[in-house]
């Protein structure tokens, strides 16, 4: 009985310790994705990129400490180098893709606040990103340069990016924003109430029930 007990308390501690497991964070990370490519006008291979990035913080995340620590500041400098100037801009002011989630303290879990944009958590604008069945993590473990050595060299072929604008609730460049080079492609970018390429429009109604709260374990 002393064992059956002593293993029982073995189990518990070790999922506690353990993070988002994969599949969770897999699912969040294309559901956010997702979204990203929408709202961003992402070409496939800005997607598959993103979806790594997404998912590489995600699963990094295993205390409050870490939903705006060192990670967080990794996914925005590898951001930085996938996305074109514009993109980039646009990314840092939507609070819900600029920051993806919040620490609950009292269930000790993740919120995700793309919910709060888009209720329908079944529904998808494209199609899974290449590298979703494949691709298991680890890319911001890499040297800091790992999205700048792949994308930096293609942004010198896109344009200007478009003035930024200014007044209420405009927030200033964060530190990786600064110095950022890239040049943004000829595009039109999506607007609030539907895709450039289509006439689907999205549910904006604000709904303070949406949020997902996952729980992830103290280590």
């Amino acid at each position: 009985m002393k064992k059956i007990m002593i293993l029982a308390m073995m189990m518990v501690m070790t999922i506690a310790a353990n993070a988002m497991s994969y599949k969770a964070a897999r699912n969040e990370a294309l559901f956010l994705s997702d979204k990203m490519a929408y709202e961003l006008n992402l070409t496939n291979a800005q997607y598959d990129a993103v979806y790594e990035i997404n998912l590489d913080y995600l699963m990094s995340v295993n205390r409050p400490e870490d939903v705006f620590g060192p990670w967080w500041n990794r996914r925005n400098a590898d951001l930085r180098y996938v996305l074109t100037r514009w993109q980039y801009e646009k990314f840092l002011d939507l609070e819900h893709f600029y920051r993806p989630v919040s620490w609950d303290r009292r269930s000790k879990g993740l919120v995700f606040h793309v919910y709060n944009r888009y209720t329908n958590r079944k529904h998808f604008y494209n199609a899974r990103p290449t590298v979703y069945a494949n691709y298991k993590g680890g890319n911001n473990r890499r040297h800091e340069r790992y999205y700048a050595d792949r994308w930096e060299p293609k942004h010198d072929q896109r344009g200007p990016m478009p003035p930024r604008p200014d007044g209420p609730g405009a927030r200033p460049h964060d530190d990786f924003a600064r110095g950022h080079q890239g040049n943004s492609r000829p595009t039109v970018a999506p607007t609030p109430q539907g895709h450039p390429k289509d006439n689907r429009q999205m549910d904006r109604r604000p709904n303070g029930n949406s949020n997902t709260v996952i729980k992830v374990g103290r280590r």
